[in-house]
This record gives C-alpha cells, structure tokens and sequence, in this order.
C-alpha cells in the first residue's frame, strides 16, 4: 500500500497536480504492482522562500546518502 507525499514549489494548477497524482498512481502500479485503489498521493505546495527550512534541512540533507534521486541544486542556491 503506498502512500507518497510530493512537495512542491508553490505555482502549480489543480490540473497539474492531478495529473503528477494520476502519473505517480500509473508508476506505482506499473513498477511497484500495486492496485490503484492502494495508492495515496498527497501533495504540498511550499512557498520557495520557505524550501530550505520546511523541506531541504529536515528532510533531504539528512538523507542525501539513501535518496534515490538526489537533487541537482545546493543549499547555497536556496534563499535563506
């Protein structure tokens, strides 16, 4: 039963954002044989000026070792 909670930088559509849920659910029941009625997707916008503190300091660094996909930018890059 997954369960996958997207963060992104404020500025997407409703339309968007179901259609990243609709991929994701897609994904996981392609690669992951799950059933789509297994699937929970919820996503959360966070205003950019805020990604450091609410998303990179308490969720990436401390798992930069084991993320499967590490991000292409660096702390310094985001504002304070």
């Amino acid at each position: 039963m997954p369960h996958v909670t997207l963060k992104l930088a404020t500025g997407r559509s409703d339309a968007v954002k179901q259609q990243l849920a609709d991929a994701f659910t897609q994904a996981l029941v392609e690669l992951a044989g799950a059933e789509p009625a297994q699937v929970s997707i919820a996503i959360e916008d966070v205003d950019i000026a805020d990604w450091r503190r609410e998303v990179y300091e308490p969720e990436v660094a401390p798992a930069l070792e084991t993320l499967q996909r590490k991000p292409g930018y660096q702390p310094s890059d985001l504002p304070e």
